[in-house]
């Protein structure tokens, strides 16, 4: 019987990642913001990141971040990021997952999360940007990428409440 629950269990968050992949890359879709000086774009993928990893820990949190990413860069036409974005968005969530439910209780650890998360993102960029095209390229995203997790990073603190209740 309790082999049955944790295999439940285990579908539920998988099933959940699932959901999550497709909300991120449909929201990610729908608001975007090309940003010609650094080839990429601005979108609301972080949200989906946080969120999933608070939801579902740093593995799944992991696999949604990097799936979201590969697919994100994929639909748009920015073949060239898939591989960067897999790594860079995975690493992401996984960190994110990691340091929010190490100590779930604590007031401020799903800020601190996020933080870390957006500056995880940021510095990935930035390399990826500058192995892309070059250094200066990849400066120039920098304010452009922190606008997109700290954006990203509230609608995560708005939404998440929500769905925790829900799911």
């Amino acid at each position: 019987m309790e082999n049955r629950v944790s295999n439940h269990e285990q579908i539920k968050k998988m099933v959940i990642a699932a959901v999550l992949i497709a909300f991120t890359v449909v929201i990610s879709r729908v608001f975007i913001i090309p940003v010609p000086m650094t080839h990429g774009y601005i979108n609301l993928c972080d949200a989906g990141i946080f969120i999933a990893a608070f939801l579902l820990g740093p593995k799944l949190g992991g696999l949604v971040g990097g799936a979201t990413g590969f697919l994100l860069d994929l639909l748009a036409g920015y073949g060239q990021y898939m591989i960067f974005s897999l790594i860079v968005h995975g690493l992401e969530g996984f960190l994110v997952g990691l340091i929010a439910n190490q100590n779930a209780n604590h007031r401020y650890i799903k800020t601190i999360a996020m933080v870390i998360g957006v500056v995880v993102m940021v510095v990935g960029y930035l390399i990826t940007d500058s192995l892309l095209y070059t250094p200066a390229t990849g400066f120039v995203g920098v304010p452009m990428n922190i606008v997109q997790g700290i954006v990203g990073a509230g609608f995560a603190a708005g939404i998440y409440p929500i769905l925790k209740r829900r799911v």
